[in-house]
């Protein structure tokens, strides 16, 4: 399985947005993601780093 956590990197920390990544694409000036439990979320900023290895997706404002 290769989905990923997706984390929003604040002051310097890392929050957990949304758990077991499947699907990541821009879409209308956002981020949309959805979740192998059909949860999706939208959101504005952008991509920091993907590691594929690690399965994180580090999200900032900007």
């Amino acid at each position: 399985m290769c989905e990923a956590n997706a984390y929003i990197e604040k002051d310097g920390n890392e929050e957990l947005y949304l758990e077991n990544v499947d699907i990541l694409r821009p879409e209308e000036g956002k981020i949309f993601m959805k979740n192998l439990f059909g949860e999706q979320k939208f959101f504005e900023g952008s991509i920091k780093e993907i590691s594929l290895i690690k399965h994180r997706i580090i999200l900032k404002r900007d």
